[in-house]
């Protein structure tokens, strides 16, 4: 994905924010204990918090956080969502806090979004020594059998290779490094995955791949052509069609320290 497409894709999320909001999943909180784990305290940075999902899973988890995040619509929904945060308008090229002011930074679902060349010395700058880095994933557990045939009626628009754990680790092992001759900011990489799943319906289940980035810069026909497809799929199957049932899901984890 070049730039432009990826700006492109990064900036989709907003016009549909409250879907975002209503259908996206949270994150498992044995990922963001984990995550969490090497902190030298206990001030967390959402980084690209979105409508605040990793952002509610931190305050379940009693954490001190800030959330940080570029849509306005998105913040928005954040804000509305959890009155309580702080949550200011920012990017992970432009972060609103001062020098050494939090331990962790967290990015849900986010990282990939970052260009690391600006970013990586924005983030270093914000942590205190030896403070943590990490992203999360959710993906789609594809060792499932009708989780994999999902994915192959969807596309890699809709379900990419970053999003289930046959390739995850792959896709986002060197996440955290510039992709130009900038230095390195962080040491190397530990990854780690985390049972979770979703509670989903049929038509919750297309609604949640209806947010993703892929789908919503798709053309029109061609999105409605691939929510049909996915939608029939899910008709055809004994363990969606009928009811409610939960999506087998892993959080996966890229964990980085300062140097």
């Amino acid at each position: 994905m070049d730039q432009d497409e990826r700006l492109l894709h990064a900036s989709s999320f907003g016009a549909a924010a409250d879907a975002y909001a209503e259908h996206r999943p949270d994150y498992a909180q044995a990922a963001v204990r984990w995550a969490l784990k090497l902190a030298p305290g206990p001030r967390v940075l959402d980084l690209g918090a979105g409508t605040g999902k990793l952002t509610a899973t931190l305050v379940a988890l009693g954490v001190d956080v800030i959330a940080v995040e570029p849509d306005p619509a998105m913040l928005t929904e954040l804000r509305r969502s959890l009155p309580a945060v702080r949550a200011l308008p920012g990017s992970a090229e432009a972060i609103p806090l001062p020098d050494s002011s939090v331990d962790a930074v967290l990015a849900g679902n986010a990282m990939h979004w970052f260009d690391m060349a600006v970013a990586g010395s924005e983030i270093a700058r914000v942590l205190a020594p030896s403070g943590i880095l990490a992203g999360l994933w959710n993906v789609m557990d594809d060792r499932v059998e009708w989780v994999s045939a999902l994915a192959r009626v969807s596309g890699s628009a809709a379900i990419g290779p970053r999003d289930t754990p046959a390739s995850w680790r792959a896709e986002t092992a060197n996440m955290h490094l510039p992709k130009t001759g900038v230095a390195a900011r962080f040491g190397s990489p530990e990854q780690a995955e985390f049972p979770h799943g979703q509670r989903r319906t049929a038509g919750s289940l297309v609604a949640t791949i209806a947010t993703r980035a892929g789908v919503l810069v798709m053309p029109e026909q061609e999105q409605e052509a691939t929510l049909g497809r996915i939608r029939a799929f899910l008709a055809s199957r004994p363990e969606t069609a009928h009811c409610e049932f939960t999506l087998p899901m892993l959080t996966g984890v890229l964990r980085v320290r300062r140097l």
